[in-house]
């Protein structure tokens, strides 16, 4: 997405939302003259996934302050939608040079169907949507691309879409105090050995040496010897087993493709058995007003079930774009029931760093991964991951800080899981499976700052720190 114009394409599709368009396939593209070009993309329940790709385009016109969208329908739409493909295949429009009047493709009204707008705010009034002939007269596409900058919105574009519009939070009575006051329900996560060692082969444990001795203690023992050890980024899973209806809150509906998940947190009391049942509360731990989006930050503290004492709590930020705009007054609402801690403004030391581990990921890492229970088909079905705008499927967050806890353990704690306390991680960046992951490590006293890099694109994708209970003598 080009960066100037795609702060508007979420406000587009928002609108369009209110409108009652429901399912559509069209990107916001460039601002050029009196038009407003867009590129195909995928659009569903108002949510938008990019295709960026520089194919073929529709038009806005702003002719005597009228728009009027140009636009092909499906013979066999989806109803209350606008659809731009190929009747034959159900394929969006491959290319400029498809002639919009084959007798496969007709032109059809958009507005008898969509509800009245005197009731919420709308993107177009319905009455002002016109549907015109696609002409031989359009400029194609590729042969403005190299010459229009990505700054160019138009401003009567530029008008139409500054209304700020988030998932309707404030027309639907959405009241922090409502959400705050919610009680999540209770809930139980059972899991076996045969769980611990699919979530540490899932991290990479024993992907470099097989016989590794610092790792092969998560993934096998002997004759029942000894137990086996548990990773302690293993608590992450009972956080994503604690909210079995999602990230929903009373009154704040969204789709949860919109959402991005920020940061983890995980504090660690007791070591985990390598079976067993856990016992989770949850509670609203942060909710803040960010205007166009909302971070939602979820508690979730775990107890062993028959013991009944607490083994961690993790504390998962997520970002919901289109969720903001909820306050009440001027001051934008924001709550944490806990003091700020440092994990927001850690820097990483300009020294060079006390310890570096390099890991190379698998190809079928994502799919390793989601056999622990994050099943989002963004890690796994390769027509998601496109429509979201990624050339592939990514792994997931939680996999690249497993990967990093991991060198963290193996370079500072020398194996021994059992001296993490607590851990942080801000994820920055997607991985791709099959990428070599680059951790980097700085000692502040019992603290490593950490960051992880992909040595193939040279970005940084993870972020945080690690708060150990003792360093060993060795180091």
């Amino acid at each position: 997405m080009y960066p100037k114009v795609s702060k508007f394409y979420n406000e587009l599709h928002t609108s369009l939302a209110s409108c009652g368009v429901n399912g559509f396939k069209v990107d916001l593209g460039l601002g050029y003259g009196d038009k407003v070009y867009l590129f195909p993309g995928y659009h569903q329940d108002g949510v938008a996934f990019p295709s960026m790709c520089e194919n073929s385009a529709l038009t806005w016109r702003f002719l005597g302050g009228k728009p009027k969208l140009m636009f092909l329908k499906d013979s066999s739409p989806l109803d209350n939608s606008i659809s731009i493909v190929q009747p034959e295949s159900g394929l969006p429009i491959p290319s400029p040079n498809v002639d919009p009047s084959s007798s496969s493709f007709h032109i059809e009204h958009i507005t008898s169907d969509m509800p009245s707008t005197s009731s919420q705010p709308a993107f177009v009034p319905t009455d002002m949507v016109i549907p015109e002939p696609i002409t031989s007269d359009m400029p194609s596409l590729s042969s403005q691309l190299a010459s229009v900058p990505t700054n160019m919105v138009t401003p009567a574009f530029r008008r139409l879409v500054s209304q700020r519009i988030s998932l309707m939070a404030e027309s639907s009575g959405f009241d922090p105090q409502l959400a705050l006051s919610h009680k999540f329900p209770e809930t139980t996560y059972t899991y076996t050995e045969r769980d611990s060692v699919l979530y540490a082969l899932g991290v990479g444990a024993c992907a470099r040496d097989a016989v590794d001795d610092d790792e092969l203690k998560y993934v096998y023992h002997a004759n029942g010897e000894q137990f086996l050890q548990v990773l302690p980024t293993f608590a992450a899973l009972f956080s994503l087993a604690s909210l079995p209806n999602g990230f929903n809150l009373p009154g704040l509906e969204y789709d949860q493709r919109l959402l991005l998940h920020g940061q983890q947190y995980i504090e660690l009391y007791r070591p985990f058995p390598s079976s067993g049942c856990v016992h989770n509360k949850v509670s609203l731990a942060g909710l803040h007003d960010k205007g166009k989006a909302a971070i939602i930050e979820y508690e979730t503290k775990s107890y062993e079930k028959e013991s009944g004492q607490l083994l961690c709590m993790n504390r998962s930020t997520v970002f919901l774009r289109g969720a903001g705009g909820f306050s009440k007054s001027s001051q934008p609402y924001s709550y944490s029931n806990y003091q700020t801690d440092k994990a927001s403004t850690v820097k990483i030391p300009k020294t060079h760093p006390f310890a570096v581990f390099e890991d190379s990921t698998q190809p079928s890492q994502a799919l390793l991964y989601r056999l622990s229970g994050d099943y989002n088909p963004l890690h796994s079905d390769p027509m998601v991951a496109k429509t979201a705008g990624f050339s592939r499927p990514i792994l997931h967050g939680l996999c690249t800080l497993g990967f990093a806890v991991r060198a963290i353990i193996k370079c500072i704690c020398k194996g021994d899981p059992n001296l993490i306390k607590s851990i942080t991680g801000r994820f920055l960046l997607h991985v791709y499976p099959g990428e070599t992951l680059i951790t980097e490590m700085w000692l502040d006293d019992l603290r490593v700052i950490y960051q992880a890099k992909v040595k193939e694109r040279n970005r940084t994708v993870l972020s945080g720190y690690v708060d150990v209970h003792r360093l060993t003598s060795s180091l």
